[in-house]
């Protein structure tokens, strides 16, 4: 193992996207993890690609979820300036970011995955999903304007609400089942963690019941699946994975339907590390407590980019 003691380790934290305030918690929770493991950790609040970090900088551990920093920008940008960074790289980025893409990956590898359509909202487009239906920006994240769709009355105003996001959506077959989510470090899948909404689903209200002081969500971790159901489970995450050519580390959603088939929706290569997130229950659940989970991604990073 790499010794990071008394090592720069630049934190790259808020980004100038939706998902700002998450990442600036994730940030919290790592800088304190790698501080406790004696690194020298520089904090960098990240609003564009003007961002600065320290000549001695070992690795730039990147926090920002959603736009720039999870889309392939500040991959790009890393890589120009010869700094070395966590998580996937530039291509595997951008692929995992946008859903669209991703599917694409997933249906080219025979991944089990909803079936979906891109849908202009110029409304040149026919609908050929059926209600119930998912509305969701295909380049968003932490449910960031997610909608499901029962009646044509919510299909107006998940449209309309879809047009704050670009030009097109993606809308999904809805799969009745489970929610599951399936981290990945390495090689090593983890534990699969059941997602259990009190109230609606796991929109970024009960995914960041800090944000909105509403949301609750129960955890269940491991899930009470049983051992063929986990393994086909895992098999499919490692298998949506594989497919993207995902790098280092990240976290697959799944729906597991009451037949037992699972339905793969997506890759999330910096999925949150604050104290409500799944990725560090899990690594948990299997030994590994959050600041060894820092330090091993900061070894598989740059293991994947000497």
């Amino acid at each position: 193992m790499t010794d990071i003691s008394g090592k720069t380790i630049a934190v790259l934290k808020g980004g100038p996207g939706s998902e700002r305030a998450v990442s600036l918690k994730t940030a919290e929770s790592v800088v304190d993890a790698l501080r406790s493991l004696g690194a020298n950790v520089v904090e960098v609040d990240v609003t564009g690609p003007e961002f600065v970090v320290p000549d001695d900088t070992l690795i730039a551990f990147n926090t920002i979820h959603g736009t720039f920093g999870e889309d392939g920008q500040l991959q790009a940008l890393c890589e120009a300036r010869g700094l070395r960074y966590t998580g996937a790289g530039v291509e595997t980025s951008r692929i995992a970011f946008d859903k669209a893409l991703t599917k694409e990956k997933f249906i080219a590898a025979g991944v089990p995955t909803p079936r979906s359509q891109i849908f202009r909202l110029d409304g040149t487009d026919t609908l050929a999903i059926d209600l119930p239906l998912v509305v969701k920006p295909p380049r968003e994240g932490s449910s960031v304007g997610v909608h499901i769709v029962r009646t044509t009355e919510e299909l107006e105003t998940a449209l309309a609400d879809a047009r704050r996001f670009g030009d097109d959506t993606l809308v999904e077959e809805f799969i009745e089942g489970k929610e599951l989510t399936i981290g990945i470090l390495g090689d090593l899948v983890l534990p699969v963690i059941h997602i259990e909404p009190v109230e609606g689903f796991y929109d970024i209200n009960n995914k960041y019941p800090w944000m909105s002081g509403t949301g609750k969500t129960l955890y269940h971790c491991p899930a009470e699946l049983g051992e063929e159901a986990t393994a086909k489970v895992q098999a499919a995450s490692l298998a949506a994975f594989k497919a993207a050519g995902t790098e280092v580390y990240g976290r697959v959603d799944c729906l597991l339907r009451a037949d037992g088939s699972p339905y793969i929706l997506e890759i999330n290569t910096i999925p949150g590390m604050t104290s409500s997130s799944l990725l560090p229950k899990a690594a948990a659940a299997v030994g590994i407590d959050f600041p060894q989970l820092c330090h091993r991604i900061i070894e598989l990073s740059l293991a994947a980019r000497p």
